[in-house]
């Protein structure tokens, strides 16, 4: 979501695991910023959380977002704790310090709503951080240094926090300095030419699932390599009204995609009986 956000500002983005990123390849791929996400893990799971930690000191701007915010503060040499009461919701959020990251986001009276989830707060400021926010139930909600480090407690990305956008937009723009040079179209263009090297004269599967992102994925590389792709689609009986139809009725009949359509309703429902479990069901 947070990827989605900041493609519709105009800006290229690219999701990286946390124990993937790498030190060099942030130093040598002009990297303008960094966002540290949100997750469900406390900072002190160390065992659980890998990450180079030599990305904090590259010296590039870098927002941190819930957890982010947490980890962030704590690898500075901030200090986290459990809260006595979680946030989940919506929160009034009250503006202490200047910041260009808020820059046209508080009201006249230095408030606004933002979407909280979490259980840890920040309880000690990082060396050379400044509170610049703060709710009722976390006083630390939004910290900052001279060098373009910014942690929120809340989530900009999620419709729930009104001009949310801006935070984003604030931090692309005013803080990375980067410009609107991303499109869909230049993704769109640039992907089937990359698909179409790639595949050569070879001939590819696609598990097409009925769902959004096997159809894009499907849709992609047919406009790049055409009757080369077969796409197998497999009705197991659990889709929407009418859905297995419109999933082969538009791939054939509309995108004239070669398309193996396989009708096994029955050998799921029956391999399913009596299992009511729901992780159990899905797997």
């Amino acid at each position: 979501l947070i990827a989605r956000r900041i493609r519709e500002l105009g800006i290229y983005s690219k999701i990286i695991s946390h124990n993937k990123v790498k030190f060099h390849d942030i130093l040598n791929n002009n990297v303008s910023g960094l966002i540290l996400s949100g997750g469900p893990l406390n900072v002190y799971q160390s065992n659980k959380i890998k990450f180079d930690k030599r990305i904090l000191n590259l010296g590039i701007p870098i927002l941190g977002i819930c957890f982010g915010h947490q980890i962030l503060s704590k690898e500075l040499g901030g200090k986290v704790k459990q809260s006595k009461n979680r946030e989940f919701g919506l929160v009034k959020i009250k503006k202490l310090k200047s910041s260009l990251l808020t820059k046209n986001f508080f009201n006249k009276n230095g408030i606004n709503d933002v979407w909280m989830s979490h259980a840890d707060r920040i309880t000690q400021l990082p060396p050379g951080f400044k509170s610049k926010a703060y709710t009722d139930n976390a006083p630390i909600a939004m910290i900052g240094n001279d060098n373009g480090m910014i942690g929120i407690q809340f989530h900009p990305e999620v419709a729930h926090t009104p001009q949310g956008e801006d935070i984003i937009k604030n931090f692309l723009y005013k803080i990375c300095r980067m410009g609107e040079l991303w499109t869909s179209g230049n993704f769109v263009t640039d992907t089937v030419e990359r698909i179409k090297k790639q595949v050569g004269d070879g001939k590819v599967i696609c598990a097409l699932s009925g769902g959004v992102d096997s159809a894009v994925a499907a849709t992609l590389v047919h406009k790049a390599i055409g009757d080369q792709l077969t796409c197998i689609f497999v009705n197991n009986g659990l889709m929407r009204k009418d859905e297995p139809e419109r999933v082969k009725e538009t791939f054939e009949k509309f995108m004239n995609v070669n398309l193996v359509y396989s009708e096994s309703s029955e050998r799921f429902i029956s391999a399913l009986k009596d299992i009511t479990e729901p992780e159990s069901k899905r797997k």
